[in-house]
């Protein structure tokens, strides 16, 4: 089992119950900055807390039991790079091979856009990074060059769960399907056209597999 990190963001959370199924006993906890919040909801006492900091009032939580232990990581308000990226980086830097995005979708759309351009970095090709906050994850399947893996990946699934094909930038070619309601078959979708969006699985493991380009995967849980 990869050695998985847990990074909670101050987007939306719109299931607690989804999201606690997402956990595991020996995540490694981060928050950044305000998704402290998402964390002590879901019980949980981050080993850092990173960012600005200009979402939270940490002392208001000084009186939780252990949060007092956790590394505080704190940087200006007037820099380059948003509390996620930091984040993000601090747990690749740490050899994190998994790493879970909590949060990091709603509220509003830059960011939104932002955190989903974050996965497309080559330098985190070999992470498993994914948004996920037990309703819906999003990930990116790269091309063979890029990674120097299979560029395909596998989803567990419900039946009629919503699983969308989007691609990022430029077409992407060489898609086979399997466990789809509307399979591909060695096909190209287009980014200025939506025949990838809410598709359907039809059975409990889905499978997707490109020749070339970037493709966002998006799967909504029922």
């Amino acid at each position: 089992m990869l050695k998985r990190a847990l990074l909670f963001i101050n987007g939306d959370l719109p299931n607690h119950d989804a999201a606690r199924q997402l956990l595991r006993d020996d995540d490694f906890i981060i928050a950044v900055d305000g998704g402290l919040r998402h964390a002590l909801d879901l019980g949980l006492i981050p080993s850092v807390i990173i960012g600005d900091l200009d979402s939270i009032d940490l002392t208001a939580f000084t009186n939780l039991s252990g949060l007092n232990d956790a590394e505080i990581i704190r940087y200006p308000i007037d820099k380059d790079e948003t509390d996620l990226e930091l984040a993000l980086e601090y747990a690749i830097n740490a050899g994190y091979e998994e790493i879970r995005l909590v949060g990091a979708l709603g509220g509003r759309l830059d960011q939104t856009l932002g955190n989903l351009s974050l996965l497309t970095d080559k330098s985190h090709a070999r992470v498993d990074l994914r948004i996920d906050d037990g309703v819906e994850e999003a990930f990116f399947i790269r091309t063979q060059v890029e990674t120097c893996t299979e560029p395909s990946r596998s989803i567990h699934a419900r039946i009629g769960e919503i699983i969308s094909l989007i691609p990022w930038g430029n077409p992407v070619t060489g898609i086979r399907t399997e466990g789809l309601r509307w399979q591909l078959s060695n096909e190209t979708l287009y980014p200025q056209k939506t025949r990838g969006i809410s598709n359907e699985a039809i059975g409990a493991r889905v499978k997707i597999h490109i020749e070339s380009g970037l493709l966002l995967i998006v799967h909504k849980r029922i």
